[in-house]
C-alpha cells in the first residue's frame, strides 16, 4: 500500500491533489491514500471563516468547499487531523470522527480507524498545558478565547488513546512529542529555524501528551506538521525493542518538503476506511464522563476492562458492517458568485453522522449541550495573557508568504525509508 502523507494543508486540496497526480504520471506509480497531519481548514463557506483562528488577511476560502459542495471529488481516499487553524465549528460536529466532505475523512479530536488492515490512529490540535485538563467548554460562536482553546489538546481524549492495546501501523499529531528532536539532526534544525534551539535545550519543544503517546503506542510511523520544516527521527522503543520512524512535513508551498510517500506492506486491495473495533469500544465506555464544562473528567470511575464492551461492539458491527455512516451537508456550501453571503445558520447544528455514530453505540446527543454560564470560561478576564511570549500557535501563519518559488515547482518527495535510514 502507498500512502501519502502531507504536512500542513492549508485548505490548499487542490494543489496537494494535483501534485499526487502528477507524481502518479511521471513515476507510473499509484497512491493508494493520502494523510493531513493538520491545518486542514475544512471551510465550507464564510460563516465558517469566523471559527478559523488565523489574522484576518489570511482569512480565504481556498478549495475545501469544492469538495464539501460535490463540485470537485476527493481522487484518494483522505484522512486528516486537526491543528490549530480550523474550521472549529465545523469540527466539532464531526467530534468522534466522519466525513467531512465525500471521501475526506476527520479522525476526530481522536480517533483510530482502519484503512484495509493498516490501523491509522490521530491526535488533533496542539498541546497547551494550561488548557490540558480542562473539559471541551468552548461552544460556536467562539469568542477570541474560545476560538484558540477548543483546538488545544485535553486529557480526556488523550486517556482514551492511551487504553489502544493493539497495534497502531501510523499515528498523525499536529505538534511533535517533545524530546523527538533528542532522536534526530537536531543541529542541522537549529541551522534552519534558529527559534528553536532555547526550547530544544530546555526540552519544551513539541507535546508532552503526544510523547507519552508515543512511548505508549509505540507505532511504526508517526507523522507531524505544525512547525513548517521536514524533520525525521528514528526512536528505538528500549533495548532490542519496536522502532517507531518519524517525519514531520512542512507545509503545503511550492519547493517546500510538504509530501511523503511511504510504502506499507498490506492485505492486497481494494482498501476502504472502516471503523476500529477496539476504538468504538473505547469511546463508549469513556462517554460516560465526557467532561463538558471546564472542568475536566473524573476517571476514578471508569471501569477499564474492555472485553465485555469488545464483545458488544462486534455484535454491533457484524450486524451493520464497518463502514463509517455517509456524508450529509449540514450548511450552505461557498457560492463565488455571491460576495460576502450572509445567510442563516444553526450555531451548533447535530451532524446525522454523529447523531447515527451515537445511536450506533447507544450512547446520548451530548455536543449542543450549553455549560452553565458560571462554567463558560475559565478565564475570568479578556485581558489575562495565557502562555508565554513565545507563541508557537503563531508559527504556522506568520510565514506563509516566506516563500518565492516558482508556483509549478513541485515538492522533493522522497521515501520515508530513505529518510530514517540515515540517521
Amino acid at each position: 500500500m502507498k500512502i501519502a502523507v502531507e504536512g500542513c494543508m492549508h485548505g490548499d486540496l487542490d494543489n496537494v491533489y494535483r501534485t499526487l497526480q502528477q507524481l502518479e504520471k511521471s513515476e507510473n506509480t499509484k497512491i493508494d491514500l493520502l494523510l493531513c497531519c493538520g491545518d486542514f481548514q475544512a471551510v465550507r463557506n464564510e460563516h465558517d471563516l469566523k471559527s478559523l483562528n488565523v489574522p484576518l488577511k489570511y482569512r480565504s476560502m481556498n478549495s475545501f468547499w469544492k469538495y464539501y459542495s460535490g463540485a470537485e471529488v476527493a481522487p484518494y481516499p483522505t484522512i486528516f487531523i486537526g491543528g490549530n487553524h480550523e474550521a472549529s465549528n465545523y469540527l466539532w460536529e464531526l467530534y468522534y470522527g466522519g466525513w467531512a466532505a465525500p471521501n475526506i475523512y476527520f479522525l476526530g479530536a481522536a480517533g483510530v480507524v482502519r484503512f484495509g488492515n493498516v490501523r491509522i490512529g490521530g491526535l488533533s490540535g496542539i498541546y497547551k498545558s494550561f488548557d490540558y485538563k480542562l473539559g471541551h467548554f468552548e461552544r460556536p460562536p467562539y469568542d477570541h478565547n474560545t476560538i484558540k482553546s477548543v483546538y488545544h489538546v485535553r486529557e480526556y481524549d488523550v486517556r482514551k488513546l492511551m487504553q489502544v492495546k493493539e497495534p497502531i501501523d501510523v499515528f498523525l499529531s499536529h505538534d511533535w512529542p517533545v524530546r523527538i528532536t533528542d532522536y534526530g539532526d537536531w543541529r542541522e534544525l537549529v541551522r534552519r529555524k534558529h527559534y528553536f534551539k532555547q526550547e530544544i535545550e530546555e526540552k519544551r519543544l513539541g507535546s508532552k501528551p503526544a510523547a507519552e503517546l508515543l512511548e505508549k503506542l509505540k507505532p511504526h510511523y508517526w507523522f507531524s506538521a505544525h512547525l513548517h520544516c521536514k524533520f525525521a527521527a528514528l526512536v528505538q522503543h528500549g533495548e532490542g525493542g519496536p522502532l517507531t520512524k518519524f517525519l514531520a512535513l512542512d507545509k503545503c508551498i511550492p519547493g517546500r518538503d510538504f509530501l511523503q510517500i511511504v510504502e506499507i506492506e498490506s492485505d492486497a486491495g481494494p482498501y476502504e476506511i472502516q471503523y476500529d473495533e477496539e476504538w468504538l469500544a473505547i469511546t463508549r465506555k469513556f462517554n460516560p464522563i465526557f467532561p463538558l464544562t471546564y472542568k475536566g473528567a473524573d476517571f476514578r470511575g471508569i471501569n477499564l476492562e474492555m472485553e465485555d464492551c469488545l464483545e458488544w461492539v462486534r455484535s454491533k458491527l457484524q450486524e451493520r458492517g464497518c463502514k463509517p455512516f455517509e456524508f450529509v451537508r449540514t450548511a450552505p456550501c461557498y457560492d463565488p458568485s455571491r460576495s460576502n453571503f450572509d445567510g442563516a445558520f444553526a450555531v451548533n447544528p447535530r451532524n446525522p453522522q454523529t447523531e447515527s455514530f451515537l445511536r450506533l453505540l447507544e450512547l446520548p446527543y451530548l455536543l449542543d449541550r450549553n455549560p452553565e454560564a458560571k462554567d463558560l470560561s475559565p478565564y475570568p478576564s479578556p485581558s489575562i495573557q495565557r502562555g508565554t511570549a513565545y507563541d508557537s500557535e503563531d508559527i504556522p501563519i506568520d510565514d506563509v508568504a516566506d516563500d518565492d518559488d516558482d508556483d509549478e515547482e513541485l515538492p522533493k518527495v522522497d521515501n520515508v525509508e530513505t529518510e530514517t535510514s540515515n540517521l
